[in-house]
């Protein structure tokens, strides 16, 4: 891959940017493609994907208003602090083998994957730089999705962080974010647009596919954080296309890891009458 957009018919630069084109694909090839992508999903983000949508069946036939009930993240898991502590970093450990097996499989095509999806600090300032203006862009806006979700009804209030304070519990908080950052992205993104790529998918089917596969697993939060990241998705896998994104996904694990800072260290540092006016209690 280049990085220079590549030109079309007519001279100009043409809005996104394809990965190198490989020879078709057998019916066997293709099909085993697609058994690798529903695998690598249904232990992933595709399982959270259904479980989200069942807990949604729930809360909405449980008989209690959504704006009634509340969704923990990164609640603690032992009274016992170390032992807590040993079971967050295992969790996040653990969480991110799915990325490891992703990688792994894109490896096929042969070495260098983690340079042709942009995983990597090749390029830190400018990726620092389009991470920060993605989080600005999705970041504040999401906060009033959600604060306009809670008014109305259709989310439930989030509790971004429910650990107890002990001296490791920011660094845990940003551990959890860096990870959701690198989950998120590297399959939503990266391996699924490379994959569908390889089936010969369109640009707009694969950032479709990408935004809803994103937005469903959200959906235990409520509607609002659904069509808030169904939104995020379309931008960030249209950014990782673009001329500007160019095929590169550390700008888009930047910006979610600072979206999840945010909203987590934020949460667990705000005084109760804050978050009683943002609506997250």
């Amino acid at each position: 891959m280049t990085d220079a957009a590549p030109s079309d018919a007519h001279g100009g630069s043409a809005p996104l940017l394809r990965s190198t084109p490989h020879p078709e694909l057998t019916r066997y090839e293709r099909r085993r493609i697609g058994v690798e992508i529903w695998i690598l999903l249904g232990l992933s983000l595709g399982q959270s994907g259904v479980y989200a949508v069942v807990n949604i069946i729930a809360r909405m036939t449980a008989g209690t208003p959504l704006r009634d009930q509340s969704a923990s993240i990164n609640a603690s898991q032992s009274a016992r602090p170390l032992l807590d502590l040993t079971y967050q970093l295992l969790s996040i450990t653990f969480t991110l083998m799915p990325v490891a097996l992703a990688l792994y499989l894109l490896s096929a095509r042969g070495k260098g994957t983690l340079a042709r999806i942009g995983l990597n600090f090749a390029r830190p300032v400018r990726d620092m730089g389009w991470g920060l203006a993605l989080a600005a862009v999705i970041g504040i806006p999401g906060l009033g999705l959600y604060a306009a979700g809670r008014a109305i009804g259709v989310t439930v209030e989030v509790q971004a962080a429910s650990l107890d304070t002990h001296w490791w519990t920011i660094p845990v908080l940003i551990l959890a974010a860096v990870k959701n950052g690198l989950l998120e992205e590297v399959i939503v993104v990266a391996y699924l647009t490379e994959r569908l790529e390889d089936l010969r998918w369109g640009a707009v089917k694969i950032i479709v596919t990408s935004a809803l596969l994103r937005g469903s697993y959200h959906l235990y939060q409520g509607y609002g954080p659904f069509f808030g990241n169904v939104i995020m998705g379309v931008l960030f896998a249209w950014f990782y296309q673009s001329r500007w994104g160019r095929r590169r996904v550390m700008p888009l694990v930047i910006a979610h890891t600072l979206i999840d800072v945010v909203a987590f260290v934020g949460y667990a540092l705000m005084p109760d009458s804050w978050r009683s006016a943002l609506g997250f209690s």
